[in-house]
């Protein structure tokens, strides 16, 4: 079974959580536009000065996304995408 990872991208000030959200929408288009099959996309902020905005997508699919948005770190994600 093929996992599926979660690329990361930090955001940190007072902007943190705007930035993150808008970052998203910038992940959907990308995704969109470039036909990955299955993907999810969100943003969470943690506190105050620290937000993340992060795209989930199939492992055969990774290499492609990190070496075309530079993600700042990524795990594997263990629920269920559909």
């Amino acid at each position: 079974m093929e996992r599926n990872i979660k690329l990361i991208w930090d955001f940190y000030g007072p902007m943190a959580e705007g930035t993150a959200a808008h970052h998203q929408i910038h992940l959907d288009q990308y995704a969109l536009s470039n036909g990955f099959e299955v993907y999810l996309t969100g943003h969470q902020n943690f506190d105050q000065n620290n937000s993340e905005a992060f795209l989930v997508v199939k492992e055969r699919d990774m290499l492609k996304v990190r070496d075309d948005l530079k993600p700042h770190r990524a795990e594997v994600y263990h629920e269920k995408i559909s």
